[in-house]
């Protein structure tokens, strides 16, 4: 057996997958992926991953809650070839998968537990834009997204 990914390494990983799952299932890039592993838990959070249309859709009440369906559903019918791919990565089975769209930013969070809570704030927009160390963004040269 190889030894194991560093977080940082894991993080990378997990994003790059990440963000090629979501440009498969939809058709859209989002603008970046951010994960956040500690030892029991794996948050991957999807930035400005709604397509145009979808953030369209999302500024009525009604439009948002089926965006969020749609999300949901998608995750659903999707989540097991990332469950994989975090077991192939961490040697360690996924128990619980959740997933939370915000339709108002266009994020979309995939938390990975083993049996415990897990509390998500997700942050205004800060007016600096800041670098995320585990995060990454797609290729720019790429117009497919």
């Amino acid at each position: 057996m190889s030894e194991p990914l560093s977080s940082s390494q894991l993080s990378k990983e997990l994003a790059q997958i990440a963000l090629a799952m979501q440009s498969e299932r939809t058709g859209h890039s989002p603008k970046a992926v951010t994960v956040v592993a500690s030892e029991e838990t794996i948050v991957l959070t999807l930035h400005n991953a709604l397509t145009p249309a979808e953030k369209i859709l999302a500024r009525t009440e009604a439009g948002a809650a089926k965006v969020e369906q749609y999300h949901r559903a998608l995750f659903s019918v999707s989540c097991e070839a990332l469950r994989n791919e975090i077991q192939r990565l961490t040697g360690r089975k996924v128990r619980e998968a959740a997933v939370v769209v915000e339709p108002a930013t266009g994020a979309i969070v995939h938390a990975f537990t083993s049996g415990t809570v897990v509390q998500i704030f997700q942050l205004e927009p800060d007016s600096v834009a800041t670098d995320v160390s585990a995060g990454i963004a797609p290729d720019p040269t790429d117009t497919a997204g």
